[in-house]
């Protein structure tokens, strides 16, 4: 199995993204889909979750401007992302929990990364 992310830049303050990321492989079912990021010499943290059943959280950094959302069916989980601040810049990471063909249990996967840089 392998996540492939997409959709990150560079954008001014105040600007938007779109980050994508698909799952291709033996596939089963997937659970739990995330975006997690990381700034520069900072720990990698949630931006926010959904599950299987479309419910979704948020970080507080997050909540009223980023929204994930996933299509099962596409194996996609994708982040839109708007009134971005120089904070914001970071690697971000798609995560899925995946139910490989043949197996009864979850096994988390991370996409590679992409980077979004917000200048002020």
């Amino acid at each position: 199995v392998q996540l492939q992310a997409s959709g990150g830049g560079a954008v001014h303050s105040g600007g938007s993204l779109r980050l994508s990321c698909v799952a291709s492989g033996s596939i089963s079912s997937i659970n739990r889909m995330a975006w997690y990021r990381q700034a520069p010499g900072k720990q990698r943290v949630l931006v926010a979750d959904i599950s299987n059943s479309n419910s979704a959280s948020y970080a507080d950094f997050a909540e009223g401007r980023f929204t994930i959302s996933r299509d099962g069916g596409k194996r996609t989980v994708a982040l839109q992302m708007h009134s971005l601040k120089p904070e914001d810049t970071a690697l971000y990471y798609c995560y899925q929990e995946v139910t490989t063909s043949g197996r009864s249990y979850e096994i988390p996967f991370w996409g590679q990364g992409t980077l979004v840089t917000v200048s002020s």
